[in-house]
């Protein structure tokens, strides 16, 4: 199994790094990808990079939550890494309209620079793309709509965290991106329920977030990434599959985009 997202060099690991990994090994996770976040989580993530070479395998980009009037050199940093560094993916990167839309230019400015990037590294990308919290600004339709502007026919990778509906599943689905499905899975009124039935095992990755959204029970906790055995078995009872085949293709699908590089 891949574990597709998820932040371990997060600080609330400190304690209990190695049980944790541990504990994803007992579940059978063969690697764990990390998504960067800004300038400064690059040198922990590259330190668990080189501590566990293979499993724990680093993304560069810029978070749009990190986005602000110093993106610039936030934007350059990731350029830095990503010419000098060793990287299979850009990510994460894309629209966050949750919290704040003081910097949606130039979050927009910064998601088409780092597709910009995928496309000079070829590089698969992923993307976290959050709306606003009433529904009025829809962050997965913009960033479908700046990837049709771009126009590069190769672009590929994850719509992290999916947690839209099912037509917009579809039109992700269609610009030749697969779904990273988590711990909204099994939230009661998470509306995966409504998706993925409808949906093939080709099209999805799985993930946890870690340490954020961790799957029922442990909601509202600190996540980690044993629990996508839990994600797993979620997605195979609203897929109709059994999760030995949820776990062989998602893990197929994700090395696809590995391969690709």
């Amino acid at each position: 199994m891949i574990e597709t997202h998820a932040h371990i060099y997060d600080k609330v690991f400190e304690e209990d790094f190695q049980e944790m990994l541990e504990r994803a090994r007992q579940v059978g996770i063969q690697e764990i990808w990390m998504p960067n976040c800004n300038s400064g989580t690059i040198e922990p993530m590259k330190k668990l990079a080189n501590e566990h070479q293979g499993y724990c395998i680093p993304m560069m980009g810029l978070h749009p939550c990190y986005v602000d009037e110093n993106v610039e050199a936030e934007l350059a940093k990731v350029e830095e890494e990503l010419e000098n560094g060793s990287y299979f993916m850009i990510g994460e990167i894309g629209l966050d309209f949750y919290w704040d839309l003081t910097f949606t230019q130039q979050q927009e400015a910064a998601f088409l620079k780092q597709l910009a990037l995928a496309k000079k590294y070829n590089l698969p990308i992923c993307i976290h793309s959050r709306n606003s919290k009433k529904n009025e600004h829809n962050a997965i339709i913009r960033c479908c709509e700046l990837i049709e502007e771009f126009g590069w026919k190769d672009l590929r990778g994850i719509f992290h965290c999916f947690s839209g509906n099912l037509e917009e599943a579809k039109r992700v689905i269609s610009l030749n991106f697969v779904l990273g499905i988590g711990g909204v899975s099994t939230f009661k009124n998470g509306g995966l329920d409504k998706v993925l039935p409808y949906l093939k095992t080709t099209d999805i990755v799985l993930e946890t977030d870690s340490p954020y959204l961790a799957p029922t029970p442990y909601r509202g906790k600190r996540n980690e990434v044993s629990y996508i055995d839990l994600v797993a078995e979620r997605v195979a009872l609203l897929m109709g599959e059994s999760k030995e085949e949820i776990i062989k293709q998602t893990s197929v699908n994700a090395q696809k985009l590995k391969q690709a590089v």
